[in-house]
């Protein structure tokens, strides 16, 4: 490989020729060769826009040159729109912990290309980063690409599950079910029943998650190196979220307290909770359907899902629940995401969180798997599925346990006698009913009718 000289504050460094980035990136990819994986996409557009946003800021101050402020903007710009654009950012997410290694990443690459452009020669310290820390801009940036990630990605996948539950439930009223709770016969329900208890699940993740964003976008920028500005102008914090929100189309603004969002991620921690509490619902959803769907001869066979691949390689016509399990897969990952990133929320140590880049890696990844499985689940599983009503009906009239609907009637005892010799022989409730009650057979088909006792109240 081909090499140049290129020197920082520790000495020289050989690096890549065509490299856009200089000796501070070199050095991190030199010491931390730990998983072979770059920081988010998401993350480092994040970076590139505020990069830009802190140029115009500084800008409007009167604190740099307009040719060099304007060349750093358009070259931040441009990146953002190539598609090589992660080839420039190497650095692994393993790196040190206030993400000191990726901004400078950033600043280099910005620095290279916008002296290209301007024509002088532009410093990734002193004009790229005037202005800011990677204390206060990393922190910003992770709550920038969360935010951004929930509107244009999360938010979106959620409300088209949502509404794919929701149609899928009305379609299926008609169906009544064996409920089942301890995953042994209850009381019916309706199919729609069992599917809007979902979509509640999934109306509550949306409103909780709606209501961390406020908090979520406002930003450290403007702290500097601990919370005090520092070498920023007082002003700079109120016109770098000028500039980021019109770049971005969403509205930042400066935290209240900028030495609380230096020094921790609660608002990602919080954030992070409330994807774990949606990972939950995925998974609840998602291990209906298996079970739902499980046999078809040897398990419940209420529905069908839409067969999607072989399920086997050595067992011919094998086909397999593939979406929800992946679904499954999908919300263990998050759950497993958020013991980090609350491990890593509580990395405030005095006056700066030294988790920084693992909490970006995992909290964006989360948004990403949950954004992509809920429109699987919603396409692929939901939607798509059939409902076998002769099993359902066939289920429904052996169960014993519809004798509840008698309990105002006979008792539970009685009932429970009933129950048991329906059971013991393996006959409709509704025969023993008979039997066993002085209630005659068209009174018990009234009190015994699936359909009504999805209704509820007394019979």
């Amino acid at each position: 490989m081909k090499t140049r000289i290129e020197s920082d504050s520790m000495g020289d460094l050989q690096v890549p020729q065509e490299a856009l980035y200089g000796a501070q990136t070199q050095r991190a990819i030199n010491n931390f060769p730990v998983s072979g994986r770059a920081m988010p996409e998401a993350f480092i557009r994040a970076l590139l826009s505020a990069k830009a946003a802190a140029a115009q800021a500084n800008l409007k101050l009167g604190l740099l040159p307009s040719n060099i402020a304007n060349s750093i903007s358009d070259v931040a710009k441009e990146l953002l729109a190539r598609e090589d654009l992660m080839t420039h950012f190497p650095v692994d997410v393993f790196q040190t912990g206030s993400g000191t290694s990726s901004n400078m990443n950033a600043n280099e690459v910005l620095a290279t290309l916008a002296s290209s452009k301007s024509g002088e020669t532009v410093s990734a310290n002193d004009h790229i980063n005037f202005g800011q820390s990677s204390n206060d801009i990393i922190p910003s940036c992770i709550h920038i690409s969360s935010a951004l990630e929930v509107k244009t990605s999360l938010l979106p996948a959620l409300n088209h599950l949502h509404a794919a539950i929701l149609s899928k439930a009305k379609s299926v009223d008609h169906h009544i079910k064996t409920g089942r709770t301890h995953l042994m016969d209850a009381m019916p329900v309706r199919l729609s029943q069992s599917l809007m208890s979902w979509a509640t699940q999934i109306e509550q993740n949306i409103y909780f998650i709606n209501s961390i964003l406020p908090k979520l976008q406002t930003l450290a920028q403007g702290g500097t190196a601990v919370g005090t500005g520092i070498n920023a102008d007082p002003e700079f914090a109120n016109e770098f979220n000028r500039q980021l929100s019109l770049l971005v189309g969403e509205e930042f603004t400066p935290a209240d307290n900028l030495f609380t969002h230096i020094s921790t991620q609660d608002m990602v921690v919080s954030l992070s909770g409330q994807l774990k509490a949606t990972a939950v619902s995925i998974m609840k959803i998602a291990n209906d359907l298996r079970w739902m769907n499980s046999g078809p001869l040897a398990g419940l066979g209420e529905i069908s899902l839409e067969a999607l691949q072989p399920g086997s390689s050595i067992m011919p016509g094998k086909v397999n629940p593939v979406i929800p399990e992946a679904a499954a897969m999908v919300s263990a990952q998050v759950i497993g995401n958020d013991i980090a990133i609350t491990v890593g929320g509580q990395a405030g140590n005095f006056e700066l969180n030294v988790m920084l880049p693992m909490i970006a890696d995992n909290i964006l990844s989360s948004i990403e798997l949950l954004a992509n499985v809920s429109r699987l689940l919603a396409d692929k599983a939901i939607t798509t599925f059939t409902v076998n009503d002769g099993q359902l009906k066939l289920a429904l009239g052996r169960n014993p346990i519809l004798v509840t609907a008698l309990n105002p009637i006979i008792g539970y005892l009685k009932a429970a006698e009933i129950a048991k010799k329906a059971y013991k022989e393996g006959r409709p409730v509704l025969d023993v009913a008979e039997e066993e009650t002085d209630i005659p057979r068209k009174e018990l088909e009234k009190l015994l009718d699936p359909a009504k006792l999805t209704e509820g109240g007394l019979g």
